[in-house]
């Protein structure tokens, strides 16, 4: 698609380029003679660094330069790909790719006689751009072409001309030779399911000769002449076989509640069914596809760690766009719009060069917690989080407007940084080696690490377990997955089909997993006791145990988690939250916090669901308030490499966008 993409400096100078298909050199060479050099043509953005949207494209050779101009650094960003080919996302590619560079070598561009830079890096921030943009162009772009398409089919079906009377469509012959009268009310004009759907052609297929003198088929004229005589061919019998209806036999049932054995029906359906080798390697397709483990995380001294650079390049972008508006403004109103603004024109009324005090920020603390309501956040967190913040800003002398929007920026980092900051090490492959290989001077027995995943009914807990354990796989670990709820219908079927699919990555990935389960209707901490010894006894790494939902109210259910946490003993509790739950989150996690007994409580959390909430993650910092229990995971989709490390400047600029 994109042939080539390259930042250059006014001189000439190449800083960085990426480059997927062969591009002359005369290409680049003639834009920047004939745009910045000689400028032939009026061009704008030459002067005041318009987006490459605002910017006419510049064609040569078959080629298409769009291209955007940093005037200050002196830098131009131009992206190269084929005349006949229509990219939509080619403009928001530039523009980001500009932002981000800025953003990231702009101080270095800024020192004296620095012509070169070491930017080695910035491939990764391009893939990433690149790969996002791709994926959102072509979603919209196959859009427009289905539309078109169908546009299309319905002109080409409406130029055709109708059949005309006495004319037999589809090679069906008619029962009698009236056809004009009943007309077209008599063809089928929906397609058959069993054959290719044609309806362009299919439905102006000419077979037999028109009106009433024209030739039947033999077979036509012995219908028509003997209709009480039977199928003369198998052709016949065989459709009004298929036709004809079947009575639906009753199902004799027992006083057990079992089916009758004479009924010969098998009603597990989670039963593996018996098929040769040949039928497996020609019929089964792979359940899953392989997964690029540079997509979500990356090798670290010889450890796989989640990755976030999207977060980041995100958090760069919108830090660009809101300083952009804040830049464009005259007055102190006109900061009340993106970002960190939206909260700084709550300031507009202080005015520069005096002390703060309680009673200037009262009416602006007001607002303040009214805008994190509005991102979800629990009022009880609120109001200590504008707390926080305006102990930081009591006592404060302002220079500027501008210096108390950078001041109000630097204190809600700070409430929110110790609010979601977690007091202990969240380094969880270093704990799991610490106790699957520990130090000789521990005197310490190696043993499996086992870590329990809890949460109220739907709220991912199966999915998030999955996740986990594809990231530990990539670490190489030895997994067991223990199948400790044995409640609800399905949920033992549903961890087989997910270690089934994880266990076709493992021949990619390395390590193991496999699932232990007494299937249903046993004691949940039995079972995870069970699994804890099994993982002894065969050398497994880690044990992952699956519990069953309950509701949080329900002390009846929640009264069993105690014995669960006497018997299984896990080094780690996790909660499953959903980001769109809202306040309510707080009594969730309250109360499973205070359900695992004296001295024992929930050591993180797993927020799901964060890609439907867009910029409300107010249940977030609700929970970690409520609790005091960090957040490690948060779920970004569906998908096995969904999963990503917990950011507080990620949560921070969620927070204080505009609503």
């Amino acid at each position: 698609m994109l042939d080539t993409f390259e930042i250059l400096t006014t001189s000439g100078v190449v800083l960085w380029s990426r480059t997927y298909a062969a591009v002359s050199p005369a290409v680049v060479n003639n834009f920047i003679s004939d745009v910045f050099i000689e400028e032939k043509s009026a061009v704008a953005g030459t002067k005041d660094g318009a987006s490459a949207s605002a910017n006419p494209p510049y064609k040569h050779d078959q080629h298409t330069l769009r291209w955007s101009f940093e005037k200050e650094l002196g830098i131009i960003f131009v992206a190269v790909y084929r005349s006949l080919l229509h990219l939509s996302w080619i403009d928001k590619l530039v523009d980001n790719i500009r932002t981000i560079f800025v953003n990231l070598y702009g101080d270095q561009l800024k020192k004296p006689n620095v012509t070169l830079i070491q930017c080695a890096k910035f491939d990764d921030y391009f893939d990433q751009q690149l790969q996002e943009l791709e994926k959102t162009g072509s979603k919209s772009d196959s859009k427009d072409v289905r539309a078109f398409q169908d546009e299309a089919l319905s002109d080409d079906l409406s130029d055709m001309p109708p059949p005309l009377p006495g004319l037999v469509r589809g090679g069906r012959v008619p029962s009698n030779t009236n056809t004009s009268k009943q007309g077209d009310s008599d063809f089928d004009t929906s397609p058959n399911a069993s054959r290719p759907t044609t309806p362009a052609v299919a439905s102006h297929l000419l077979v037999a000769k028109p009106g009433p003198g024209g030739k039947m088929s033999r077979r036509a004229r012995k219908l028509q002449n003997t209709n009480s005589a039977p199928a003369s061919s198998g052709d016949e019998a065989s459709v009004k076989r298929t036709k004809a209806k079947l009575a639906k036999k009753g199902r004799k049932w027992d006083a057990d509640g079992l089916a009758d054995e004479e009924d010969d029906v098998q009603l597990d359906f989670s039963a593996s069914k018996a098929t040769s080798d040949s039928e497996t390697e020609a019929g089964r397709r792979p359940a899953v596809e392989e997964v690029d483990a540079s997509t979500w995380g990356s090798t670290t001294k010889g450890k796989f760690v989640l990755r976030d650079l999207g977060d980041e390049v995100h958090s760069i972008l919108a830090s660009a766009e809101a300083k952009n508006s804040v830049s464009k403004t005259d007055t102190p109103t006109g900061l009340v719009g993106t970002g960190l603004s939206a909260i700084g024109g709550l300031f507009r009324n202080v005015v520069g060069g005096k002390v703060l005090t309680k009673e200037d920020l009262d009416k602006a603390m007001k607002g303040m917690e009214e805008h994190l309501l509005k991102k979800n956040v629990a009022r009880e967190a609120a109001v200590r989080l504008c707390e926080g913040v305006e102990k930081e800003l009591i006592g404060v002398k302002t220079g500027s407007f501008e210096s108390i929007n950078t001041r109000i920026q630097k204190a809600m980092e700070v409430s929110l940084t110790k609010m979601l900051t977690p007091t202990s090490s969240l380094d969880l492959l270093r704990e799991i080696d610490s106790i699957t290989s520990p130090p000789a001077t521990s005197l310490r027995k190696a043993r499996p690490y086992v870590m329990s995943i809890v949460g109220v009914n739907g709220v991912g807990k199966s999915t998030n377990l999955s996740k986990i354990c594809f990231f530990l796989l990539q670490n190489k670990y030895k997994v067991l997955i223990a199948a400790g709820d044995t409640f609800r219908s399905g949920a033992v079927e549903q961890l087989a089909v997910h270690v089934r699919n994880l266990k076709e990555l493992t021949q990619r990935e390395g390590g193991k997993v496999e699932l232990y389960q007494k299937g249903y209707g046993k004691d949940a901490a039995a079972v995870a006791k069970d699994a804890v010894a099994f993982a002894a006894q065969e050398g497994f790494d880690v044990v992952l145990i699956d519990t069953a939902g309950r509701r949080h109210n329900d002390q009846r259910l929640m009264s069993s988690l105690e014995k669960f946490a006497k018997f299984a003993q896990p080094d780690k509790i996790l909660m499953v939250g959903e980001a769109l739950v809202g306040t309510d989150s707080v009594a969730q996690a309250k109360n499973f916090n205070a359900s695992f007994g004296a001295g024992r409580s929930l050591d993180g959390f797993i927020i799901s669901k964060c890609d439907t909430v867009g910029d409300m993650v107010g249940t977030i910092v609700s929970i970690v308030h409520a609790t005091n229990v960090p957040v490690l995971f948060v779920g970004v989709g569906q998908h096995y490499s969904d999963l990503r490390n917990f950011s507080v400047k990620w949560a921070v600029e969620k927070l204080l966008s505009s609503a």
